[in-house]
């Protein structure tokens, strides 16, 4: 990772010493219009997976930065898919981590890009939030030991961006929520993490799309200046999140913003107006061209060894996410049938395998919003057990359990059963259509003549009344249990079967009060990546013993948990949540902080 030297600051204020004011505004904005950046990216669920650039002056040398999303892998182009960040953090493994960071800043060089989205960092109130899967858990000291291992790792070949500053905890209403929250929770609960991230010298910060106390997170002064920058010093950029990240460009700039992504709206044309009438001080103006000019110097020779495409999705990277996955699964249970724990299936002993469940059969490496990538192939669980089990004469038999009747039967006459079920990107993620409302659309800048013909052709969506309507839906989750087919499925191949095992798929709390005392094989596989199923099959069948632990807290009751509305407009945000709220409670977890067992017993 690259530091900023005297000389390259010295060279720095002389490169901006060099540029006009039209130049410096314009190097604070994505270099498409709104409208012609939304017919390049296409409607959501269905992006034109496409490197997003800003900030270039191509006559001084200055190339710009080009922007991928990655916290489970490079979002542009065939990648290695990782299992998502929740399920690195149940390895407790920074040096694993920091490797994961640095595969993924290879791969974004590979792909063309210097800046990556990455990581999240918010923090895991509610285990109903959407966006769970893309961080690293509930406890501060964790997400930010985390967060700081990817930033080293991929800082050694390309920018990181760290996200969603602040308090952004809820999917649903993101666009409309006012986080209300004291000063002393806010900087003692949800600020630490970033604070460690901004002091391990990450280069850029993405504002959240929430307000907190009362301002927009993207044009809010204690925040961005007050805090991120005059207080930790900060000495990076500060970006806004995509396109209803800023409400007011004037607010925006003079509170410390820096770059307006994907495109030119609210800076642009009005920043520089604003800045001509002196509604924007020419000082906050040179301000934020320096921050992204220091960057841009910080890593103009960062990285060493090939970014070919030889390094995308390499043999090397493969193996890693292997490993991530498989160190991941936690084993939440391990009971005994006919005198010994059902877990592992032994090959000797299991010579039929009845594997059901829809999410067997299916990719499933998590939501389709901004993390999505987009991998080369996808080992699923039932590939994955196959390949390992039928070499040695295994039978392995599938039902999606669709009918019941059918999957009992199938438990019935195999050896062992494993029911691979969870959640997909429909139930929960970045929400993914049905957003535009009223307020929304009155952000929206009138298109121009010459872009209405692409407009009617290609975006005709995020003009529709419903907004985004037929995209995939992903969101907070409507339940914090499995679906009730789901539970009568477990419950079924249970009865059928006593050696049965169930792997979830998920990215954060599942309540299971009504069948984990069925069920005497628990395992959380999470969203596994793209070689998930070998992972799997490797703890299931004893190569591996499990090493994961709970990077949250599994309650008992809902009662147990944060106030959590997923279209509120205004929420509070306590001092207390996870495991500290049923401490304080007095009430015991389902499954703790940091439990995981292994082959052994408790880790």
């Amino acid at each position: 990772m690259g530091t900023v030297t005297p000389e390259m600051e010295a060279r720095a204020g002389e490169l901006l010493d060099r540029l006009s004011l039209p130049e410096k505004v314009w190097m604070l904005s994505g270099d498409l219009d709104f409208y012609d950046e939304m017919v390049a990216a296409g409607p959501p669920g269905r992006q034109t997976r496409r490197l997003h650039r800003a900030a270039g002056v191509p006559r001084l040398g200055l190339g710009g930065l080009s922007f991928t999303d990655g916290p489970r892998g490079v979002s542009v182009g065939a990648c290695t898919c990782f299992p998502v960040a929740m399920a690195r953090a149940a390895t407790f493994d920074y040096e694993l981590e920091e490797r994961v960071g640095e595969a993924i800043g290879r791969e974004a060089r590979a792909q063309g890009a210097n800046l990556v989205g990455a990581p999240c960092v918010n923090l895991l109130r509610h285990p109903a939030w959407g966006r769970a899967q893309e961080t690293y858990g509930e406890d501060s000291d964790h997400i930010g030991a985390m967060g700081a291992a990817f930033v080293r790792g991929l800082q050694k070949h390309a920018m990181a961006c760290v996200k969603h500053f602040a308090c952004n905890s809820v999917e649903n209403s993101r666009f409309k929520l006012d986080v209300r929250v004291t000063r002393e929770v806010l900087e003692t609960v949800y600020l630490p993490h970033f604070e460690r991230i901004v002091r391990e010298g990450v280069a850029g910060v993405m504002s959240a799309y929430n307000a907190v106390n009362g301002e927009w997170c993207g044009q809010n002064r204690q925040l961005l200046t007050g805090i991120l920058k005059d207080r930790w010093g900060f000495d990076g950029f500060v970006v806004s999140d995509w396109v209803f990240g800023i409400r007011d460009g004037v607010k925006a700039l003079n509170a410390g913003l820096d770059l307006e992504m994907p495109s030119r709206h609210f800076f642009g044309e009005r920043a520089l107006k604003g800045a001509r009438r002196g509604e924007i001080p020419l000082e906050r103006v040179n301000e934020a061209a320096l921050a992204l000019i220091r960057q841009q110097l910080r890593f103009a020779d960062v990285g060493e060894g090939s970014y070919g495409p030889e390094v995308v999705a390499c043999a090397e990277h493969r193996a890693l996410a292997r490993e991530v996955a498989t160190r991941a699964i936690v084993l939440l249970r391990n009971a005994a049938v006919d005198g010994k724990p059902v877990l592992p299936f032994a090959p000797e002993e299991v010579r039929r395998l009845a594997v059901i469940g829809r999410l067997a059969a299916v990719p499933n490496t998590g939501d389709l919003g901004s993390s999505n990538v987009t991998p080369p192939y996808v080992v699923t669980p039932l590939e994955g057990l196959k390949a390992a089990l039928e070499p040695l004469g295994v039978e392995v038999v599938y039902e999606d359990g669709a009918d019941l009747g059918r999957a009992a039967s199938a438990a019935a006459a195999a050896d062992a059963a494993l029911v691979v079920t969870g959640y997909d990107y429909r139930d929960e993620g970045e929400l993914m259509g049905g957003f535009l409302d009223q307020d929304l659309r009155a952000l929206l800048p009138r298109p121009k003549l010459r872009q209405l013909p692409k407009l009617a052709l290609k975006s005709r969506r995020l003009l529709r009344r419903d907004g985004f309507g037929d995209a995939p839906r992903g969101g907070d989750r409507d339940s914090l249990t499995l679906h009730r087919e789901d539970e009568e499925l477990l419950l079924a191949v249970a009865a059928a079967n006593r050696r049965t095992a169930v792997a979830l798929m998920c990215g954060s709390a599942v309540l299971m009060e009504r069948w984990r005392e069925w069920i005497p094989g628990i395992l959380v596989l999470w969203y596994p990546g793209m070689e998930g199923g070998h992972a799997l099959a490797d703890i299931v069948l004893g190569k591996r013993s499990p090493t994961g632990r709970l990077p949250f807290t599994i309650p008992t009751s809902e009662d147990h948990l944060p106030f959590f509305d997923a279209e509120a407009t205004t929420i509070e945000y306590g001092p207390l949540h996870g495991q500290a709220l049923l401490d304080d409670l007095g009430v015991p977890a389902a499954y703790p902080f940091g439990f995981g067992l292994t082959y052994q017993g408790a880790i």
